[in-house]
């Protein structure tokens, strides 16, 4: 590819990145056309093989955002689109961070919308998005993997993970975990709550950032993230 065309696709990917942001701040079909003339900016540079992973991971990025404001029937289908995209960035680029977090918040996301018989599966696929991120970088998504083990009644499993997540700076604030819905199962045990009051008794190491990954990180947890990402939603 030509220097010209190689500076094209840039502008195209910085182009639709800021569509998905746009889109976000966004109702209707404002939001609507924007997230389409996003989609179609990433679909034009995955049309090369330049920066492909990038725009896979951002067009599933945009995809992640769209699919929360949308009716559960609509939303299921996003949530899928989405995690294809993630899968598909992580097969190119198999160390690509962002990719594996937000697509095991995804897969998060969508087992709250799904049927009960279908979230352990669903939080099963979480779960490998989030070791594999963790894999990429330890503990970037421990807190993640808390969580899922939270839902499944994995005590101890869920307190190892929290004091990774705690060791590497990657431990949301104490009033987002109490307030997270993922930690209603444990937040009344005795062994959550004396590491709560540890957390609150000593310093918090550094939190890791990490740019565009939504963590469940925003770039993807439930906690509404911010532009250059912790990792926690």
């Amino acid at each position: 590819m030509s220097l010209l065309s190689s500076f094209k696709k840039r502008s195209t990917l910085d182009a639709a990145i800021k569509q998905v942001a746009q889109a976000r701040k966004s109702e209707g079909s404002k939001a609507e056309q924007l997230y389409k003339g996003a989609y179609q900016g990433f679909a034009n540079v995955i049309a090369d093989h330049l920066i492909v992973s990038e725009a896979l991971y951002h067009w599933g990025f945009g995809l992640l955002h769209e699919a929360r404001t949308q009716e559960p029937k609509a939303a299921i289908e996003i949530y899928e689109d989405a995690i294809s995209k993630f899968s598909f960035c992580l097969l190119i680029s198999p160390n690509y961070l962002g990719a594996a977090i937000d697509g095991g918040v995804a897969f998060m996301e969508l087992a709250r919308i799904s049927a009960e018989a279908a979230k352990p599966d669903l939080y099963d696929l979480a779960e490998d998005f989030f070791e594999k991120a963790c894999a990429i970088q330890k503990g970037s998504a421990a807190y993640n993997l808390a969580c899922v083990y939270a839902l499944r009644g994995d005590n101890d499993a869920c307190l190892a993970a929290l004091q990774t997540a705690r060791e590497f700076g990657s431990l949301p604030d104490e009033q987002n975990i109490l307030q997270d819905d993922d930690m209603a199962g444990v937040i009344n045990a005795p062994w959550f709550k004396a590491f709560m009051e540890e957390v609150s008794a000593t310093p918090a190491p550094e939190k890791t950032r990490i740019k565009d990954v939504e963590i469940n990180v925003e770039p993807g947890f439930k906690i509404e993230k911010k532009e250059d990402f912790d990792y926690y939603s």
